[in-house]
């Protein structure tokens, strides 16, 4: 079965995807994975969504393809029969967690607190999403977090830019990060998918960009 852990062997970022349009579905994943980022999270959050992904599902197989921001059991199994293989939620609960392992979808919850870890440790998860990362605490926090939870991994998502990425990827405890500066919405808009490729590029050299370990 697939394994929310190997999300980071295929780049140090993950793009949060919030599409408007179906039409843009194909040629923004399309343009991302030109630039060596497979690993994509549409968000749903907008109603073509489920669409968005199952256009992406059939003509970009390549795509390692997950929905965000599932909330209820309805949003799980909607977004596995749209041809999502994870799935990212904004938090944690253990009806959340319940529903995803019903609908045969490995999660990616968010937590904020060190409650919040316990609560998805306690349920087997062991690679969380720090969300909102810089909110609620970004570096610092995820440092403090390490002590505590040696065993816990993070991808930190929410504040997260290409200028603060690499501070984050050179923790120890992050295995890869999420942001949405990959797909600005000027660019999807605009149906320039150049800028996409290029962006999804460049976020290949972040990890050990900040040079020395922060950990």
């Amino acid at each position: 079965m697939f394994s929310t852990l190997s999300l980071a062997d295929h780049g140090p970022v993950i793009p949060v995807i919030v599409l408007q349009r179906v039409e843009h579905a194909v040629p923004l994943a399309e343009a991302l994975v030109a630039g060596g980022v497979k690993v994509l999270e549409v968000t749903l959050r907008t109603p073509v969504a489920l669409q968005a992904i199952e256009a992406i599902a059939k003509a970009v197989p390549q795509a390692v393809l997950g929905a965000g921001t599932l909330r209820t059991s309805r949003d799980a199994r909607a977004a596995r029969d749209a041809g999502c293989v994870f799935g990212v939620s904004p938090g944690y609960t253990p009806e959340i967690g319940a529903a995803c392992r019903d609908a045969k979808l490995p999660l990616l919850p968010g937590v904020a607190s060190a409650s919040e870890v316990m609560a998805a440790n306690a349920d087997g998860i062991t690679f969380l999403k720090f969300f909102p990362a810089v909110p609620a605490g970004g570096v610092a926090m995820l440092k403090a977090l390490q002590g505590p939870f040696p065993d816990v991994s993070f991808c930190p998502t929410g504040g997260i830019t290409a200028g603060n990425a690499p501070s984050f990827l050179a923790l120890a405890n992050v295995r890869v990060c999420g942001g949405s500066w990959l797909t600005p919405a000027d660019a999807v808009e605009q149906g320039d998918w150049a800028r996409i490729t290029r962006l999804a590029r460049e976020s290949g050299g972040l990890r050990g960009a900040s040079g020395a370990s922060t950990a």
